[in-house]
């Protein structure tokens, strides 16, 4: 034993511990989470009218005295099992608002809904997938002495994709102020189309909430070029959301007329600045508006809901477009696996960060992230279910529910996160066996239909 490797040596202290079959029920209970909490304290439920003792839980009579409960983080590259988890919610958050489901009437399958992906603009030419990167016939060169142009063939994994022809050229500072201002820009987006809808349908623009009600739900990609992507589920429902059906001029075309045009004409201006001045923000040129119909052609609702979850799930780490750890000191960056690309920008974010005019922007606080400071996804309140009803479902479904004529006193603190060497190991076997349970009973279900 004394040969073993670390991690091993430890794997065998756990698995000869007494308490290793409750410890492995407990690592199974969270589903193999790569970084779980350790939790102490206790829990007592009383009968609300009498004040019996119904049930106590301790820690105390757990192994090493605490609990251990997931991490939901939600990038894969953290923690596989949780961000799996979130995926699915996802899905089905989304695929609810499409099809009904989750408490949403299935009317909403009838309803004007649109899958669009709004684009960041351009902050320079950058190297492209395909035959021809940048064909240029004449040869031309730009004031830094660089190719205007690319001739060759990049693969869509080749590290040139999504890198600037010439880095002195690109826009590194309106990059990243265009990702500080993507959620205003998008919020602004979501007001102008309720207004156009209102004005193509002859109503004062204050009065389209009594008529009409737009519910959506978005997630932020990040493309090659490290700028990020929107994709949306737009939905046009009566003025009480999806249990109302939307007036006569209420369609597609005219949702899809507003949308476009709503893309092209919103801008947000950033602070001004004595270095840069006032820039003025939008969407790019490419939008892509694709309608959802309940019959005929059109994106597959299941497509559709796993598209958006499987972008949730993305770590920066993983699309190569920052990092998933905060960045605290400029040495940070440097010393960040990310291309010479990511670093520009990061560096751009943390210099823009010093400046007492962009200083409401955290940009240093989102460095990490390129100063995109939304949440990957956000849905307006009546598109379809929430995060806390889909966990309270499956709570329920585990039998982790209380009933209301009980009292519930808690006590809980915080005494620690993550696995030992040897956890790991363990831990790693246990989250690929629920994995490939899940997958089993998957293709199951598919046989069975």
């Amino acid at each position: 034993m004394r040969h073993l490797p670390e991690a091993d040596r430890d794997a065998l202290r756990i698995a000869q511990d007494p308490n290793f079959p409750r410890w492995l029920q407990q690592i199974t209970q969270t589903g193999g989470c790569a970084h779980p909490v350790h939790l102490s304290g206790s829990t007592t439920t009383l009968d609300g009218t009498t004040g019996e003792i119904l049930r106590h839980y301790d820690t105390r009579n757990e192994p090493g005295e605490r609990l251990l409960v997931r991490c939901r983080n939600r990038r894969s590259t953290v923690c596989g099992p949780c961000s799996r988890l979130h995926a699915g919610d996802t899905f089905h958050l989304v695929r609810a608002g499409l099809t009904g489901g989750k408490n949403v009437p299935a009317t909403v399958r009838t309803r004007p809904r649109l899958f669009v992906t709004l684009t960041a603009p351009s902050f320079g030419p950058v190297h492209r997938a395909g035959l021809i990167c940048r064909p240029r016939r004449d040869g031309g060169t730009c004031e830094h002495g660089r190719s205007l142009g690319c001739g060759a063939a990049h693969a869509p994994d080749a590290p040139a994709v999504g890198q600037p022809l010439c880095p002195d050229c690109y826009d590194y500072n309106a990059h990243v102020l265009w990702h500080a201002h993507a959620s205003k820009l998008w919020d602004r987006f979501v007001i102008d189309v309720r207004r156009r809808l209102a004005s193509s349908a002859g109503l004062v623009q204050s009065r389209f909430a009594a008529h009409a009600r737009l519910s959506f739900a978005r997630v932020a990609e990040y493309q090659k070029r490290a700028a990020v992507h929107i994709h949306a589920v737009v939905r046009l429902d009566g003025p009480n959301g999806p249990d109302d059906e939307p007036p006569a001029w209420g369609t597609a075309e005219h949702l899809t007329d507003a949308v476009r045009a709503s893309a092209g004409r919103v801008l947000v201006r950033t602070p001004y600045s004595p270095a840069l001045g006032e820039l003025t923000l939008n969407w790019g040129a490419q939008t892509d508006i694709r309608p959802l119909r309940s019959h005929g052609d059109g994106p597959d609702y299941d497509a559709v809901a796993a598209y958006v979850a499987k972008y949730v799930s993305k770590g920066a780490d993983e699309t190569g477009a920052g990092t998933d750890y905060k960045v605290t000191a400029w040495d940070d960056i440097d010393a960040a696996p990310v291309s010479e690309h990511v670093r520009t920008l990061m560096r751009a974010c943390w210099r823009l960060g010093g400046l007492p005019e962009y200083e409401p922007l955290r940009l240093r606080a989102w460095t990490h992230t390129l100063g995109y400071r939304g949440h990957i996804l956000t849905k307006s309140r009546a598109y379809s279910t929430t995060y806390a009803a889909l966990r309270a479902e499956r709570a329920e479904h585990m039998g982790h529910t209380e009933t209301a004529a009980v009292i519930t006193e808690r006590y809980w603190r915080y005494v620690g996160s993550g696995h030992t060497p040897g956890a790991v190991l363990i831990t790693t076997g246990v989250a690929e066996d629920i994995a490939m349970n899940r997958e089993i009973a998957r293709e199951e279900r598919e046989v069975s239909r």
